[in-house]
């Protein structure tokens, strides 16, 4: 049996997650409704909501923060952009993905149209977890490698499946989906280094891809099933490494990917975060200023180096908040200036501040060859002051990841932060949501959340 048949017959099965997996995707949905919420007050990706407003569509799902339903492809593309329009997003170590900008605006608008209950919400979202992050994990760090946003390539696959489980198709149709799906599998890394906003774009268009590849499913359209494991196939065209497919349905089940996703401490891109509590640890070991500091060397993942240090790019002195992200110099500066890291570091008038390009030119790193994934590998800094002292600072691994997790009440915390007043009423409900009939009660209360003030 291929792969994608496996794969889809698993995802139309009853779920029967633990309950340690059901808290996890609890956790991680509320989360990306808090990173969703922070991005639409920051108008992060207007031109996606403008967008999905003008597509319309029959009144099935709502944008965030939009009182007029549209289509459900047309909610899931807005929300998408939205839920990653920060990059404050989580982040799948294994497969170096953002799961949850792929799975919410899919499970969500979906779930709206159809008028599912809570309970099958989070049961599509679990399927939908597993499979981009088990796609994208069977070819670690091989999309990126060859050029391509893992989350786009993955993401178009689970949001197929959670699509096709919520519409109701069966078998055959699922493995269309999955087989359609892998034709828009994509997503080019060359915003990096720019000022495009096509890397937030990138989750929206892999939600409405999906959707839409089970909605051709549906119609009779057919998709091959050897799409992630035989000629031609996602891996083998757009994988720089050698895949191992087979473990996209090794253990399904049993083996949950969902409690093995980080949840980020910091808007910025997370092959850096090692670094930047790594500097934490240096500055409450020894405490100091920037201008006591004469260099800092930061040991870096082989993998991540190209990501964000790349010296093509000016890192002291990035163009745009996005590329202030993806920029370990200027962030780490950011760091050591400020002693946080937060949404307005990122800024404008923050971004321009002398006093960190200088200090991120004295920020420079090495690769060290380690083992295992970029995304949770341990951080090393080395601090050198002027008087001659250094300062080093390590940590096994970032916080928020699988080996330093954040707790529920600092995951919390973070969403009432993103989402300003009215966020309770969200805690709230996504808590409960296996309880809940429809997702009108949660709608209403992010309605209410997004609008200044918190009240409509």
């Amino acid at each position: 049996m291929s792969t994608a048949r496996t794969l889809a017959r698993w995802g139309l099965q009853p779920v029967g997650a633990p309950g340690d997996v059901e808290q996890a995707a609890l956790c991680h949905l509320l989360d990306g409704l808090g990173a969703a919420l922070a991005a639409r007050r920051y108008g992060s990706v207007e031109a996606a909501v403008e967008v999905a407003a003008g597509l319309g569509g029959p009144p099935e799902a709502n944008v965030i923060g939009v009182a007029a339903p549209v289509g459900a492809p047309a909610a899931a593309l807005a929300n998408g952009a939205m839920v990653h329009g920060l990059d404050f997003d989580d982040t799948h170590a294994g497969g170096l993905v953002h799961a949850t900008a792929v799975v919410l605006p899919a499970a969500f608008a979906v779930g709206q149209q159809v008028g599912a209950s809570g309970r099958e919400v989070l049961d599509a979202a679990l399927v939908g977890y597993e499979t981009v992050c088990r796609v994208a994990a069977a070819a670690p760090h091989g999309f990126h490698a060859r050029g391509l946003h893992a989350t786009m390539v993955a993401g178009v696959f689970s949001s197929a499946l959670v699509a096709a489980r919520l519409l109701g198709l069966d078998e055959d149709a699922a493995t269309d989906a999955l087989g359609i799906a892998g034709s828009q599998a994509g997503g080019l890394l060359a915003f990096l280094g720019t000022d495009a906003s096509t890397k937030q774009l990138h989750p929206g268009l892999a939600s409405h891809s999906g959707i839409l590849a089970a909605r051709l499913a549906a119609a009779g359209a057919s998709g091959p099933d050897t799409v992630l494991d035989g000629p031609h196939g996602v891996y083998d065209a757009l994988s720089a490494v050698e895949a191992d497919p087979g473990s996209v349905v090794a253990a399904l089940g049993e083996r949950w990917e969902t409690v093995r996703i980080g949840i980020k401490p910091y808007p910025a891109c997370q092959l850096m975060h090692a670094t930047l509590d790594a500097v934490a640890d240096a500055a409450a070991t020894v405490p100091f200023d920037a201008t006591q500091v004469a260099a800092v060397v930061a040991d870096v993942h082989p993998d991540s180096a190209p990501t964000v240090c790349d010296e093509r790019r000016d890192l002291a002195r990035p163009g745009s908040p996005y590329a202030a992200k993806f920029s370990l110099p200027w962030t780490t500066a950011a760091m050591i200036v400020d002693g946080a890291v937060g949404l307005a570091t990122y800024e404008g008038d923050s971004l321009a501040r002398p006093e960190v390009a200088a200090l991120a030119e004295k920020v420079s790193w090495q690769t060290s060859a380690r083992a295992g994934h970029a995304a949770d590998a341990p951080g090393r800094v080395v601090v050198r002051l002027v008087d001659g002292r250094e300062i080093t600072g390590t940590v096994a691994a970032s916080s928020g990841t699988t080996a330093n997790p954040m707790s529920v009440r600092q995951i919390r915390d973070k969403f009432l932060a993103n989402a300003g007043p009215g966020g309770d009423e969200v805690v709230d409900v996504v808590t409960h949501l296996a309880d809940q009939p429809s997702l009108d009660g949660l709608f209403a209360a992010l309605h209410t959340a997004s609008v200044p003030g918190g009240h409509p």
